[in-house]
């Protein structure tokens, strides 16, 4: 619902000292210290006040300026009536200076009331007030009526351009304060982010690693379950110990990729198929250098499809086609097929699964699935 623009507060901001500058604020302290020198010389000069009168127009600027106080306070919390009756009380007090003789006093209280009540209250309250102070200010002071009129206007634009002023500088405020929280939200999903990326890395090169270890640490225990030759199962551990040194080479090489620090693309394809029997590498397309989320889906979708030819089909010659094409390249990894392995059972089946919500992740896709001859797996990523 559409707050009344008669009855809506000036903000809070508007209304504070806050983002007011050390000079600002110094003249501020300075008009207010001149208000109140001039009350105190008006109570003293004008009537030539001693003995108890003298103390009864002390007591009375003391009054004032308490009542000013509570005015301020009160505006500052948005207590309609409180701030009212403040400023009502001022201006009794500004007549009652007018009738015991005191007029600066009574015309600085006045000019005050109206100036602090347009600045502060909210539209229809300010109007008011500024009005009734207005009138009191016409009856008292005796002046001729053009006179009055434009005193009384010039009062009235000093009080609305304070008002003004105020509520620029609060608005200020309030777009610096959504400024900060917005950078600071941004830094925070920026940094949750970061922390995905670092999480999703360390968890594909493990989860790759410690797949190809089972693997052949699975093939070790059912050679020796079978009786199997020495030779066989040293061969297996030797390749498994050699998975795990691959594995803390891949993490050392993922952190460096968080860092920008990626060897090429074509090089990595060109050393994993290199370890990989029976398999083959075509590039085609204008080779360029691709983002680091794009390169790190494309190189674990590779390590992913070799594995899983291990797994599932041995000895099955595999080839690997990467295509760099003007908006997305694409991985292509088909193997010739051939019997279940031994170790078709073995792992968690995650691995897929992980590499096509990377690929999501980028706005791209991953589709796996039985080709002509064996499995094809197709990566595509945008870049």
């Amino acid at each position: 619902m559409k707050e009344n623009a008669w009855t809506r507060w000036p903000s809070r901001e508007a209304l504070s000292r806050e983002g007011l500058s050390r000079s600002r604020c110094l003249l501020a302290w300075t008009v207010r210290t001149l208000v109140l020198g001039l009350l105190l010389w008006g109570a003293f000069s004008d009537s030539h006040a001693s003995g108890w009168k003298a103390a009864a127009c002390a007591a009375g600027v003391l009054l004032a300026a308490a009542l000013a106080w509570s005015f301020f306070r009160t505006t500052l919390r948005h207590r309609l009536w409180p701030s009212v009756a403040s400023l009502a009380l001022l201006q009794v007090i500004a007549v009652a200076a007018q009738l015991s003789g005191f007029r600066v006093a009574a015309l600085v209280m006045l000019c005050g009331c109206v100036v602090s009540a347009l600045e502060r209250l909210p539209s229809a309250a300010a109007l008011s007030a500024a009005g009734v102070a207005l009138c009191t200010y016409g009856v008292v002071q005796h002046d001729d009526l053009l006179t009055t009129v434009v005193t009384g206007i010039g009062i009235a634009l000093a009080g609305y351009t304070l008002r003004l002023d105020a509520e620029a500088r609060g608005s200020a405020l309030r777009l610096l304060t959504q400024e900060r929280a917005a950078r600071a939200a941004e830094a925070e999903t920026a940094a949750l982010a970061e922390r995905a990326r670092i999480a999703r890395e360390i968890h594909d090169v493990l989860a790759h690693s410690l797949s190809a270890q089972l693997v052949h640490l699975e093939a070790a225990r059912l050679l020796i379950e079978r009786g199997g030759e020495r030779e066989q199962i040293h061969e297996r551990v030797v390749a498994a110990r050699e998975m795990a040194r691959d594995g803390l080479a891949e993490t050392r090489q993922a952190l460096s990729a968080l860092r920008g620090e990626l060897t090429p693309l074509e090089d990595f394809l060109g050393g994993l198929v290199g370890t990989a029997d029976g398999a083959e590498i075509t590039i085609t397309g204008e080779r360029r250098r691709l983002p680091a989320e794009a390169s790190q889906a494309v190189r674990r979708a590779a390590q992913e499809a070799l594995t899983n030819v291990r797994k599932h089909a041995p000895g099955a010659k595999v080839h690997l086609r990467l295509d760099y094409r003007p908006h997305e390249v694409t991985l292509d990894v088909r193997d010739s097929g051939g019997s279940p392995g031994e170790l078709t059972g073995t792992g968690a089946g995650y691995g897929l699964l992980g590499m096509r919500e990377r690929a999501e992740l980028l706005g791209g896709s991953l589709r796996a699935g039985p080709g002509e001859e064996g499995f094809v797996v197709t990566l595509k990523v945008p870049v």
